[in-house]
């Protein structure tokens, strides 16, 4: 999807890449007969094609896509950034807004600026790009995945034990809510995973333990990230609903060997889920958790 450029600045077509023979690497744009001019690009930073961003917050998606291409790889230790001018051309945004992006990558350390050589990812970038969960997630990184099952695997089933015995009404309430909606939002991705978060955390709530729910709400970011990934695995939606109401069930019902044993299941159906190939995901199918 193209994304529109930036309102103050001219629109341009993107860069393209071509790969040619092994790992060289040219530039290609566009010309107005529909035909391309070549010329040879001397470094990674060059070689790599921005997406467009979008005018609320740009300096952040700028520093987004960057730190992506480090932890992808794509971007490495010693390797320069474009100049400021080529870097606001390719994102389709005013040279303010890459300015503002150098600048927290370099408050984050993970660029430095040379006068007249340019800026250069630092040494030790990779690393302290990869111990940040929220990005691995958000690119599908298999460790970023595998780190918040097992922080999943480790709270929730106690969670879910705890609350059986402790849940007042009000949390009861929401519960039962969350699962009607989640109902009715069967195609509205984003409803249902309000309602899905909304869900385990009044579970959360109703174990009666601040901390816990603490715990739980400071990884909020990561389960959206983590549904909105997986939403499109065929029969999700349904999968994940047979077990909440399982878990509202036992809660219901203060069983709370039961609701620890059905919270593991719903776990295990869910990284089941986000390991499905990408090539077994329907188009127009959610699956959210």
């Amino acid at each position: 999807m193209v994304i529109p450029p930036y309102p103050y600045t001219k629109p341009m077509p993107p860069p393209q890449l071509t790969r040619q023979l092994g790992s060289v690497l040219r530039y290609s744009s566009r010309t107005s007969d529909g035909g391309s001019t070549p010329c040879a690009v001397p470094s990674a930073g060059e070689r790599l094609v921005y997406k467009l961003v979008r005018t609320s917050r740009l300096y952040e998606q700028i520093v987004q896509q960057i730190e992506e291409s480090i932890v992808k790889g794509d971007l490495k230790p010693g390797d320069q950034l474009p100049a400021e001018r080529d870097l606001a051309q390719r994102f389709g945004v005013s040279r303010t807004a890459v300015r503002e992006a150098v600048k927290a990558l370099r408050e984050k350390g993970l660029v430095e600026a040379y006068s007249g050589r340019g800026t250069f990812i630092t040494d030790g970038t990779t690393q302290a790009v990869r111990q940040s969960l929220d990005l691995m997630v958000k690119i599908g990184q298999p460790e970023g995945s595998k780190h918040l099952a097992e922080v999943r695997a480790i709270l929730e089933p106690e969670i879910a034990a705890l609350a059986a015995v402790r849940i007042q009404e009000p949390e009861l309430a929401t519960m039962r809510e969350a699962v009607s909606v989640m109902d009715r939002a069967g195609q509205d991705p984003e409803a249902y995973i309000e309602a899905d978060l909304d869900f385990h955390l009044a579970l959360a709530e109703g174990a009666a333990n601040p901390l816990i729910l603490s715990l739980l709400d400071s990884i909020v970011g990561l389960l959206r990230e983590q549904r909105l990934r997986i939403f499109r695995v065929p029969g999700g939606p349904e999968r994940g609903q047979v077990h909440h109401k399982r878990i509202l069930e036992a809660v219901e019902r203060h069983d709370a060997e039961k609701a620890r044993e059905t919270m593991r299941a719903h776990l295990s159906q869910v990284s089941e889920d986000s390991q499905a190939p990408a090539a077994k995901r329907a188009p127009g199918k959610q699956n959210v958790h």
